[in-house]
């Protein structure tokens, strides 16, 4: 289509000559990876340490003198016919011994430097590859390594030294480039193949209204390497207006990979979906959604080679299966991996990790990008590494919430003290120390406890840190050399629980709140509680090229920009006009009843009742009613049931199972010829992510203003924010509850239906920001007119 061509404008790239580039860290964890997957160890490769690394390594760096030359950058270029090879990275020093130049790698590790007998084979490779661009460039006959291991608590260093001829280092370090050369040809000879697919790719569907400047700007947006917040209602397309613009950036060099995160399995569905559409009209583009690993583990969940076929030898057959994988189709999904791992004895988790890196859109929850302990590492994970990745965010709305999960931790001084009188049952050293550490990390809990009055925050717990960073080496030490034990699974995941907590210590600063509190008769609770996640998110943003926050519910986006970005005002933001009949809906408010604590009584709930009954006595159909709790919920019912209301109520219940959910569903896969209304809770299974197209749901009624329960870390967030404490730790997060489940009707252009919201809040002035723009034409209603308003909807009078 002519119009997509002058809005999405392909580059002619031809003449460029295609760069294959490749870290030097990747390129030998990638090559040398061998042996067991074994999540039981630590293990050495995978503990070096983030910020604090990073300050182990500029303190040594500081040490050596003036002729050392830190973070020396080093790359090497191969031009084969098709491409040009470029192996870059940094050597942490280069210094000069009796004339002889030296490299020298640093490694921050956690455990008992003495019981490391000789440098991890990554870690040495990769100093050696350091060396070979080195001597290469300036002629050297002769390099020496040297790998500085330092323990992270202690600062104690150990050190390995070697030497080197030229020659010998140039047939091992070409041997490894031939090794990677088929990959290198692959990654060539396929992004061909996509870009030439993608060059001409129309938009699938007839622009809706708004839906092509939609598509535009978001183009713009990755064209020019911002970020963009997308409010647009339901039924607009957004999917596609974002995945369709990423693409076309991707086919023209702009970017690497498209990561399209949700925080639902439906959501991600819908991204396959809409990739599978583009397929069919001539896309090809190598698609994989990522699972959670407990999903999909066929090997039993725990990565033990003594038990697990698929975590013994692993590494020694991954490489093989991937390249299989690659060859074999376009579209990697949970079902497909799993096949593939069980064919070739490999681990699918481990699998899909690999995958990703070969992968043009990579679908998965957030925290495959956010979370510090779940992050793909290989992309987000080096605090230094840039990539060129766009981010599309669904249902961005959720993100503040998880975001602040992600970017906190927590403890209680339980867990120590059930772990230490374990280990005291125990035998041999290694538990004698781990008992002692537990029970310093205990007593400094206990301190912690018994100066508290009620909810207390602290300014430090450098004490705690320091002692949790002993206790994390000596649990390591343990796990690499301990079999199986009765403690083992209990200290492998108390172990990952402290290292967690451990990473968020690493980046507290003026955006977090410790605080703690007692429970029960002994116990103490302390939580690092990150109350603005923007910089933590940021981080993660500033690696990719570009962003797309998109949700029906991004009000104010004031709220969400200051929350999950902290550009400022360098980010776009697009509101979106709703594209169906004005006629087709009606929003109203019922400004005479209230769901404050004050007022809830039995003549506020009969009042609710009343509403609802002549509500939905308009018109036979499906309804859908919210409420802020279960507990009003079963009052309102109750008030229905004592009225007499001739309507039938299907009630979402605290414990329901998956069967249960979904036959409460099926009762809505059809219009019905009586009334059906359902009652749900504001925020649960019912209120986000279901779609009752057409006449399956005529109406909704939103009970309340949705706002949380006051406890300590909303009072908190209150406190931290200031004039705008209620909106950011109450109001919004409410509004945006209450218009998920207002987005339950009105799905698509010929959907028909009315919502009424019912509280004297609605009212306020405070909350006229809290609106969406489709939202202007709200009425006022009362108990005495809303069965008159709604009649007047219906027959359009």
């Amino acid at each position: 289509m002519a119009s997509d061509r002058n809005v999405l404008k392909t580059d002619n790239r031809e003449t460029e000559r295609k760069e294959v580039r490749l870290s030097v860290r990747a390129f030998v964890e990638f090559l040398l990876r061998s042996g067991d997957l074994d999540s039981r160890r630590g293990g050495w490769a995978d503990r070096e340490a983030m910020q604090a690394g990073a300050r182990i390594h500029r303190k040594i760096q500081r040490s050596r003198g003036s002729e050392y030359h830190a973070e020396v950058p080093l790359s090497w270029i191969k031009e084969y016919p098709a491409y040009r090879f470029v192996l870059e990275g940094r050597a942490d020093g280069i210094y000069s011994h009796d004339g002889i130049p030296v490299i020298e790698e640093i490694k921050g590790v956690y455990g008992d430097i003495q019981k490391l007998n000789d440098p991890m084979p990554v870690h040495l490779a990769q100093a050696r590859c350091y060396a070979w661009i080195y001597a290469s460039l300036h002629d050297c006959a002769i390099m020496q390594i040297c790998m500085t291991y330092v323990q992270m608590e202690t600062e104690e260093t150990r050190q390995f030294r070697s030497e080197v001829s030229f020659m010998e280092l140039e047939e091992w370090f070409l041997s490894l480039i031939d090794e990677y050369r088929p990959w290198a040809d692959f990654t060539v000879e396929w992004e061909k193949i996509r870009n030439l697919s993608l060059s001409g790719l129309a938009f699938p569907f007839p622009y809706r209204p708004g839906q092509q400047k939609l598509t535009a700007d978001i183009y713009r947006t990755i064209m020019r390497k911002k970020q963009v917040f997308v409010q647009a209602p339901t039924g607009v397309g957004k999917t596609i207006s974002a995945v369709y613009p990423a693409v076309r950036a991707l086919g023209e060099g702009l970017a690497s990979r498209v990561f399209y995160l949700t925080a639902r399995t439906i959501t991600r569905t819908v991204a396959e979906d809409t990739l599978r559409i583009l397929k069919n009209k001539g896309m090809a583009c190598k698609c994989l959604t990522l699972t959670a690993k407990e999903k999909i583990c066929i090997g039993g969940g725990v990565c033990d080679p003594s038990e697990c076929p698929y975590a013994r030898g692993h590494f020694d057959r991954v490489n093989r299966v991937l390249y299989e994988v690659l060859r074999s189709c376009d579209h990697w999904n949970r079902e497909f991996v799993q096949g593939m791992a069980e064919q070739g004895k490999v681990c699918p988790y481990e699998l899909q990790s690999d995958l990703a890196f070969f992968s043009d859109v990579v679908i998965g929850d957030y925290n495959y990008a956010f979370d510090p302990s779940a992050r793909l590492r290989q992309f987000f994970g080096d605090s230094h590494k840039k990539t060129d990745v766009i981010f599309l965010i669904d249902e961005a709305h959720n993100l503040v919430e998880r975001g602040r999960d992600m970017f906190s931790a927590d403890l209680y001084r339980e867990e120590f003290l059930s772990l230490h009188r374990m280990m005291m049952k125990e035998a041999g050293q290694e538990c004698r120390k781990i008992a002692g550490a537990l029970r310093k990390c205990g007593k400094i809990l206990l301190q912690y406890r018994k100066s508290a009055d009620g909810c207390t925050k602290y300014s430090s717990i450098t004490d705690l840190h320091l002692s949790l960073l002993t206790l994390s080496g000596f649990i390591e030490d343990y796990l690499s050399e301990t079999g199986n034990s009765p403690v083992r699974e209990q200290m492998l995941a108390f172990y990952f629980r402290i290292n967690a907590f451990l990473s968020v210590c690493e980046m507290l600063d003026e955006r977090y709140i410790i605080y703690g509190f007692p429970v029960g008769r002994n116990d103490f609770f302390l939580k690092l509680f990150c109350v603005d996640p923007s910089s933590g998110m940021q981080e993660v943003l500033d690696k990719g090229r570009s962003a797309v926050f998109f949700s029906a519910t991004l009000v104010p986006v004031r709220y969400f920009q200051r929350l999950l970005s902290s550009r400022g005002d360098e980010d776009y933001a697009i509101s979106v006009p709703s594209p169906f009949p004005v006629e087709n809906r009606c929003y109203l408010i019922g400004g005479d009843v209230s769901t404050k604590y004050s007022r809830r009584n039995r003549e506020e709930y009969e009042k609710i009742a009343a509403y609802i009954q002549k509500a939905v006595s308009c018109k036979d159909g499906n309804y859908m009613v919210y409420f802020p709790s279960y507990q009003v919920l079963e009052d309102v019912y109750d008030a229905c049931v004592k009225a007499g209301y001739n309507m039938r109520i299907l009630k979402q219940s605290r414990d329901m199972c998956e069967e249960e959910r979904e036959s409460f569903l099926r009762a809505f896969s059809c219009s019905s010829k009586d009334t059906l209304v359902g009652f749900g809770v504001m925020g649960g299974v019912f209120a986000e992510g279901i779609d009752l197209r057409g006449d399956r749901l005529i109406g909704v009624i939103v009970v309340g203003t949705g706002l949380p329960q006051v406890q300590e870390e909303r009072e908190l967030l209150r406190e931290y924010y200031g004039k705008d404490g209620f909106a950011y730790a109450y109001r919004n997060p409410g509004m945006n509850k209450v218009l998920q489940a207002a987005g339950r009707v009105i799905r698509t252009e010929n959907d028909k239906g009315w919502i009424l919201l019912l509280d004297e809040r609605f009212l306020y002035s405070e909350y006229n920001g809290t609106f969406p723009p489709s939202w202007e034409d709200r009425k006022v209603c009362t108990l005495e007119t809303v069965q008159e308003e709604i009649e007047a909807f219906w027959t359009g009078k």
